[in-house]
């Protein structure tokens, strides 16, 4: 499936949005697990690309020695903004860059991470083929990618609600990019064809997606996420009952009190 330009916009109000709601949603625990992954290697500098609001980097700067530099990146410049603002526990370097095309010399990091990101990189095995680059010789890259969308529940469930609103032309954001590159073989190909001859490592972890009220997960997704602008595009003025449609089909679903749903990803790693 082809992802417009709009899949990639996180401006205006998307990245307060991202980060107050989706983050403590459906990022921080894969957070967690990212880092945990890359503390126990050898390490000296590391890359994050996609960084978004920064929950990975933050974990990155309270979990890694002081003596690790950190730079983070991402395309868009208002995210990277919302991150340093909130800021880390240390310095980190912040930094406006494309995966697509690295500013970094050949096998500058020991490590390049990269958190639901690599689903929105136009070219997978160019993007990958830039982190093998800036990789030295024996430098690992991780990163994760949500599995499909019937495996993420409350995603899955504000996709088929907004059918209903759209029958035309319904929004498919969520199914089309972030829930849309989660076939192994595919992503063990773009690796080799990136660059990288190492055996691909890839493990399946799911997790639980909480929330106080049915109307956190509504809200987080169809305004915190690039699918506000499909709505958006298809009727401005619709947001809101988009958005209410949403929160009364995952009442529906998972109760009208706190809400509890499955979330499930692939943390894919390989070395250089």
């Amino acid at each position: 499936m082809s992802s417009p330009d709009s899949d990639k916009v996180f401006a205006g109000s998307i990245p307060k949005l991202y980060e107050t709601h989706l983050v403590p949603l459906i990022f921080e625990p894969y957070a967690a697990d990212l880092v945990q992954r890359l503390a126990s290697r050898p390490l000296t500098r590391v890359l994050e690309i996609a960084a978004g609001t920064g929950v990975v980097t933050r974990n990155l700067a309270s979990v890694l020695p002081e003596s690790v530099s950190i730079v983070a990146t991402d395309l868009n410049q208002p995210m990277l903004d919302l991150a340093s603002a909130i800021g880390t526990k240390r310095p980190v370097e912040w930094r406006q860059a494309d995966a697509m095309q690295l500013p970094f010399p050949d096998g500058m990091f020991d490590a390049v991470v990269c958190q639901f990101g690599v689903m929105f990189f136009p070219e997978k095995s160019k993007a990958f083929s830039e982190a093998r680059r800036v990789l030295r010789s024996g430098g690992v890259f991780i990163f994760n990618v949500w599995d499909q969308i019937q495996e993420n529940e409350f995603a899955d469930t504000v996709t088929t609600a907004l059918e209903s609103l759209f029958p035309k032309n319904p929004p498919r954001f969520l199914a089309r990019t972030p829930h849309g590159y989660y076939d192994r073989p595919t992503i063990e190909r773009d690796l080799i064809s990136g660059g990288f001859t190492a055996s691909t490592q890839i493990s399946t972890v799911a997790a639980r997606s909480r929330a106080e009220s049915s109307r956190i997960p509504a809200v987080a997704y169809c305004q915190g996420t690039p699918l506000r602008n499909e709505i958006e595009a298809r009727d401005a003025s619709r947001l809101g009952e988009a958005t209410d449609l949403a929160a009364e089909a995952i009442a529906q679903r998972f109760g009208r009190g706190a809400v509890d749903g499955k979330i499930q990803a692939h943390i894919v790693t390989i070395e250089n």
